[in-house]
């Protein structure tokens, strides 16, 4: 057995489209009507109520309890995203966190929660451009020491 997708319902596919285009640049790879999937691999389900046999009562919309989760390696380029859609409802604003990755989190049109968090490799980045060795760095991120030996390894390649 293998994980394939996640779907979410959606009231309004064509706003729903509209909000994955503009703010993350998915584009649909399959179109079933009111069944798409996105480049990223998720799928939007519009009339879900309807597909599995209940009620449109029984949709809850704007749950806290599960999250998707989206990175970036430029986050003051996806903040100036958001800034141009005021329209998009914050959970937060930016914040940092004690590992130093920033992330942000937003509801879709449905009420979904999204994070967005710059990749950690950028983090450990940023810290070796501070001066930090990878003992520092690996104290700093919280994270393997054998993944923060990767990302210098990356990071002394690109220079």
């Amino acid at each position: 057995m293998k994980f394939s997708s996640t779907l979410l319902a959606v009231k309004d596919m064509e706003k729903s489209l509209k909000f994955y285009k503009e703010i993350f640049k998915q584009e649909v790879t399959m179109d079933l009507g009111w069944n798409k999937t996105l480049s990223c691999g998720l799928v939007l389900q519009s009339h879900f109520d309807e597909l599995v046999g209940f009620p449109d009562e029984n949709m809850k919309w704007k749950g806290y309890n599960m999250e998707l989760y989206f990175e970036t390696d430029d986050m003051d380029e996806f903040i100036a995203i958001l800034e141009k859609h005021p329209e998009v409802e914050k959970v937060h604003d930016l914040k940092t966190h004690d590992w130093q990755q920033r992330v942000v989190r937003i509801f879709d049109p449905d009420g979904h929660m999204i994070e967005v968090g710059e990749s950690m490799e950028k983090v450990a980045f940023r810290e070796f451009d501070k001066g930090h060795n990878l003992e520092e760095t690996q104290r700093i991120t919280q994270h393997p020491m054998e993944l923060v030996k990767i990302w210098h390894e990356h990071y002394l390649a690109r220079k």
